[in-house]
């Protein structure tokens, strides 16, 4: 209500304002109606941020043994593909461990088929009597110790085998060394963390991490088109799209900011990581969509019985619209009359709004007044001016000299 009311004010001043130059040159000015036809295009409306460009896959490549780097295979830059021998640790230790295993799993294995066959021999004589339960005890017991003792020979054998395989580095993923952090030679310690070799990252499949402020974080959704331009490549555009908005807050110098990731292919690879990205989100893009300019939902009739052949509103049996909802009142130029015709609207971007139903493309809808002022020196000289506009300067002056 409070709106119709700042309409309706906002009205009579434009009336009392266009009644005033018509008075003082009435013969000087003409009153029109100014008419669009509603067109058919495409609509968006736009967020935008700034980021930075990293790989979407990126593993760090270590070492889980102790040892001195004997060869490395890659360097920087180097394309690597999943499973590619890329380094290599000296093996001499581990190949020693491994044989020690396995001479102690043996000797395990023999101790344990001994008091097993014992045990076994010791078990029928135990049932026929022949022997004390102490004797049984004693062999079931040292039977029991041998299995356990080679069962554990088994697995530090296991143990020793990995670690030896543990020796050749293998690139777990396909795509370039973007990172080389040891030399030939160097000992790597492996404790409590991985020793790291290589970070190796794929570079095909990029994504931005995005800053939005918050603002603007409500209208970006999962889904919605981006483009964006990296200062590397001022005349490419890349696009891609938002594949996750994440809740937590950035906030620094008292600005709060959210983070949104956008997935971007790289087939040329021209995107490399820590590039500055200028993000453009599309929040609201819609194509193919019938439009009219925003101007035409403001347009209120009013009647001026000076002008000549203006189209005359048609109010009769005119209800109010309801406040809230998606239908809107605009006025179609059909003859010599203005209709009121009410349309459901859709997206709005501030400039043009989508109309969903009630108009076609040959409609004449009604956008605003406007006035054409002729110089009574030249009849055929005119300008097209707002009714609110001012007057030219000097033109009461050129007037009163004649």
């Amino acid at each position: 209500m409070e709106k119709s009311k700042l309409l309706t004010s906002f009205a009579s001043i434009a009336f009392v304002a266009l009644s005033l130059t018509m008075g003082s040159c009435s013969k000087d000015a003409k009153i029109s109606l100014v008419t669009v036809h509603p067109e058919r295009g495409e609509m968006s409306q736009t967020v935008t941020a700034t980021g930075t460009v990293e790989s979407k896959t990126q593993v760090d490549v270590g070492t889980q043994v102790t040892g001195i780097i004997s060869e490395l295979y890659v360097d920087f830059n180097s394309p690597v593909t999943k499973g590619q021998l890329i380094a290599e640790i000296e093996k001499t230790l581990l190949e020693s461990e491994l044989k020690s295993a396995d001479a102690n799993m043996e000797s395990a294995r023999l101790t344990y088929e001994y008091n097993k066959t014992n045990y076994e021999r010791d078990k029928k004589l135990h049932e026929q009597q022949l022997i004390s339960d102490y004797e049984f005890d004693t062999s079931k017991k040292e039977y029991e110790v041998s299995k356990t003792s080679y069962e554990k020979s088994q697995a530090d054998r296991v143990k020793a085998a990995k670690n030896l395989n543990y020796a050749e580095i293998y690139s777990p993923i396909d795509g370039i060394v973007i990172s080389r952090e040891v030399e030939v030679g160097q000992t790597v310690v492996s404790s409590m963390n991985v020793a790291n070799l290589y970070v190796i990252a794929d570079l095909q499949n990029m994504e931005v991490v995005g800053n939005v402020d918050e603002a603007d974080i409500g209208q970006v959704k999962v889904g919605q088109e981006v483009t964006f331009t990296v200062d590397a490549y001022p005349d490419d555009v890349f696009t891609g799209t938002v594949s996750q908005v994440r809740i937590n807050p950035t906030t620094e110098s008292n600005v709060v900011t959210y983070e949104v990731i956008v997935d971007t292919p790289n087939k040329d690879m021209k995107l490399i990581p820590g590039l500055t990205a200028n993000l453009t989100i599309y929040v609201m893009h819609e194509k193919d969509v019938l439009m009219l300019p925003v101007k035409t939902l403001r347009f209120t009739p009013h009647d001026y019985p000076e002008a000549r052949n203006l189209p005359q509103a048609n109010t009769e049996g005119l209800a109010p619209l309801p406040d809230d909802g998606d239908q809107r009142r605009v006025w179609v130029e059909r003859g010599d009359k203005l209709e009121p015709v009410t349309i459901t609207v859709g997206a709005n971007n501030g400039v043009n709004v989508a109309v969903l139903s009630g108009l076609t493309t040959d409609d004449k809808v009604a956008e605003e007044y406007s006035t054409t002022v002729v110089a009574e020196e030249d009849a055929s000289s005119s300008a097209d001016q707002s009714p609110f506009a001012p007057k030219r300067p000097g033109q009461d002056k050129e007037k009163n000299k004649k």
